[in-house]
């Protein structure tokens, strides 16, 4: 199948071009800054946001989608699981 975003310029508010889980790390970002984060089951998420912010802890149910500009997910104080990077590429 064609991709019928090629050839477009990808605006930040999306769609993602991709979904890859994450390893929270206290010490690395993540390999693209997320435009979201997905997460399949609930807890605390400490993040770094993309202006710079962080660390943020954010409390979120089972399937949240966290619509925020995300550089790093850190291990220390998250608590929820199954956490995905929606990123533009």
């Amino acid at each position: 199948m064609a991709n019928p975003f090629s050839g477009r310029a990808v605006p930040l508010a999306g769609p993602a071009t991709d979904i890859v889980p994450v390893t929270p790390d206290d010490a690395v970002d993540l390999p693209d800054a997320a435009i979201a984060l997905f997460v399949t089951v609930g807890g605390d998420v400490v993040i770094d946001t993309v202006r710079g912010g962080g660390p943020r802890t954010v409390t979120v149910a089972d399937q949240t989608l966290l619509p925020v500009g995300v550089t790093r997910v850190r291990a220390t104080g998250t608590t929820a699981a199954g956490i995905h990077a929606l990123v533009i590429d």
